[in-house]
């Protein structure tokens, strides 16, 4: 029984790492040695549950169900381990983030560079991408969403809001006279966003909301493109005030509509139940929250 536990964590560090080589240098043991346990592992079981070759491995079908079980079965150790010890002991242990790459430009990375200050035992490791990330399957132990939560199976804490401003480039509204109304940004072109809807709601001060269908000239699954096309004069587009801001500044960028506002965008929170490392996912998440108290616009001081 042993023997299989271990093979069964060796196997589903394979599948975790990529490659057997990848699995023996974070294992610290050699490629032979892992190849050999997961060998073993098959063998006993008598299926295959890796097709291999010279540069790629997939699961078999009995490959994803005993990876499934063997995430379960390591994930009720860990938390076994984290419940019995003691509870002055100093946090520590690898925490995995998902995180939208736009996030590097906001408020928020200094508040996890605290995070990491305060607590120098826990590893970080942080994955930014645009696209969602699911969770579980890719054993993250939280992510950082914005926008409105939809996923049942996940815990939700919201951390604050994203609150957005309509630009466009200097170049490319020096061409256009500048909008009074909303409606008068019928004929603009828009850059997409992928994640995000066709449509965007302004909002005015009395609480009218006029909804535009966005004509856009092209559309991008990533933020940090958004932002480069639009500098470049593709057309215009929301972005989260911090960055919407520097660019005005700068007088690179063109508020436009400041009368006008876009709805807040939720920031929230979010990890499996029952997560891989619960302790220090609710450490991380409760530390995110009260970085914020005693701000005089916390709702704001991320994003």
């Amino acid at each position: 029984m042993i023997d299989s536990m271990r093979g069964m964590t060796i196997f589903a560090t394979v599948v975790d790492r990529g490659s057997f080589r990848a699995a023996a240098q974070y294992l610290s043991l050699s490629p032979s040695w892992v190849s050999e346990a997961v060998s073993k592992l098959e063998k006993d079981m008598g299926v295959t549950l890796l097709y291999r070759s010279t540069r790629h491995q997939s699961l078999t079908h009995e490959g994803t169900r005993l990876y499934e079980e063997a995430k379960a079965m390591l994930d009720a150790a860990e938390r076994g381990l984290d419940a019995i010890k003691p509870s002055s002991d100093e946090p520590s242990g690898l925490l995995r983030v998902a995180l939208p790459a736009f996030v590097t430009q906001t408020p928020l990375m200094d508040t996890i560079q605290k995070f990491a200050k305060s607590y120098p035992r826990v590893k970080l490791n942080l994955d930014f991408t645009d696209s969602p990330r699911n969770l579980i399957k890719e054993g993250m132990d939280v992510g950082i969403r914005v926008g409105w939560m939809e996923d049942s199976e996940l815990l939700t804490r919201k951390i604050g809001q994203s609150h957005r401003m309509l630009v466009a480039s200097q170049e490319y509204a020096a061409d256009k006279n500048l909008p009074k109304h909303p409606s008068d940004l019928q004929d603009w072109d828009w850059i997409g966003f992928t994640h995000r809807g066709n449509y965007t709601e302004l909002i005015s001060e009395s609480g009218e909301i006029i909804r535009i269908k966005e004509r856009n000239a092209i559309t991008v699954n990533s933020a940090e493109a958004v932002n480069q096309l639009l500098k470049r004069g593709f057309g215009i587009t929301p972005l989260p005030a911090t960055i919407a801001r520097v660019g005005v500044d700068r007088g690179d960028l063109v508020h436009l509509l400041p009368s006008w506002s876009l709805e807040p965008l939720g920031l929230h929170a979010v990890w499996p139940n029952h997560a891989r490392r619960e302790n220090l996912t609710l450490l991380f998440v409760r530390f995110i929250i009260d970085s914020s108290k005693g701000e005089s616009t916390p709702s704001q001081k991320f994003l």
